[in-house]
């Protein structure tokens, strides 16, 4: 199992969508920032401001991203990217673990 090191982490809990989606913020010595969360199956839509890499390390979603009207399966071992300032659907099949890095604008 990966790990980081050298972090802070804010105790404080990233709740949305009535709880069914959360997360907790990591803060890099370099001043890059992620979060590590868990998303309950369900449908949900998130704002982006930054750039993002979603990182899925267990559980099964389709995605649709911006500009696209199709549907896209991600699991567990698999990431996708959303560009800044966008905004993009999930459909959670099963309990999802995850990792967004946020790229400011790489």
């Amino acid at each position: 199992m990966g790990s980081f090191e050298n972090v802070k982490v804010t105790k404080e809990l990233n709740s949305y969508f009535d709880g069914k989606v959360t997360s907790r913020t990591l803060e890099f010595a370099d001043g890059s920032i992620k979060t590590l969360g868990v998303m309950l199956p369900g449908e949900y839509e998130f704002a982006t401001g930054a750039p993002e890499l979603m990182e899925i390390y267990s559980g099964e979603l389709e995605i649709k991203l911006p500009g696209s009207d199709a549907w896209r399966s991600v699991r567990g071992g698999e990431s996708f990217n959303v560009e800044g300032d966008n905004r993009f659907q999930v459909r959670v099949k099963s309990l999802t673990d995850y990792c967004c890095s946020f790229l400011d604008g790489e």
